[in-house]
């Protein structure tokens, strides 16, 4: 089948609003109209509650898994796109789908759950690559745990993305993956950013749950 219609359905399948469903569902609101006004998984999970939020999280996950694992099959290679550069193009317009979502007259996500998906989809057939999603969940998970913001930990994550994929030698098809994504979430969190800088933006208290945590494991 042609890689067209794959990119076609890859954003179809990305198109696909699971926070904005499951909060429509579970509370009766727009989840445009709450919080922080984003129809991603992290705005879910101020609205519906860490459980139902991480659920909403891992099906947006999934948005970028499956076109990259699975689709690739089915299209047959050529001189212009090789295994790899279909992966790339399918997890991209799957990003895509979740940012401009089709269903939500355009305006979507910020996209870093699906990117994240995309991300494992890449790492399960490249073992390098897994090394390079490693050191950006090393990182995110760090800038989050120490601020408290994950916009903060998800922008910085993805600017060292195609840094990180020039240090281990990737491909031009690779590095220019990185680029775009980069600049997908740079754009999506322009909101973010100038929170950040107005010292406006939501922040999680990270440590005092850690040690709360800690110590009901204790006792």
């Amino acid at each position: 089948m042609s890689i067209l219609f794959f990119i076609l359905l890859s954003y179809l399948i990305g198109s696909i609003p699971f926070a904005f469903i499951l909060v429509k569902l579970i509370k009766k609101i727009d989840l445009r109209t709450v919080g922080s006004g984003n129809v991603g998984a992290t705005n879910a999970m101020r609205v519906i509650g860490f459980r139902l939020g991480t659920i909403a999280l891992l099906l947006d996950a999934a948005k970028g898994i499956i076109p990259v694992v699975f689709f690739a099959h089915y299209v047959k290679t050529s001189s212009y796109f090789s295994i790899d550069a279909t992966r790339l193009l399918f997890g991209i317009a799957s990003i895509c789908g979740h940012n401009w979502t089709l269903f939500l007259n355009f305006k979507g996500g910020k996209g870093i759950a699906t990117s994240f998906g995309v991300l494992i989809g890449l790492a399960i057939s490249n073992i390098v690559f897994a090394k390079v999603l490693l050191l950006l969940m090393a990182l995110w998970t760090l800038i989050f745990v120490f601020t408290g913001y994950v916009s903060l930990a998800s922008i910085i994550a993805s600017i060292f993305l195609p840094i990180f994929l020039l240090f281990y030698r990737f491909n031009p098809p690779f590095l220019f993956f990185g680029i775009i994504i980069s600049i997908f979430a740079l754009y999506r969190h322009k909101p973010n950013i100038n929170r950040l800088l107005q010292h406006k933006e939501h922040r999680f208290n990270v440590t005092s749950k850690i040690l709360a945590l800690f110590k009901k494991a204790l006792s």
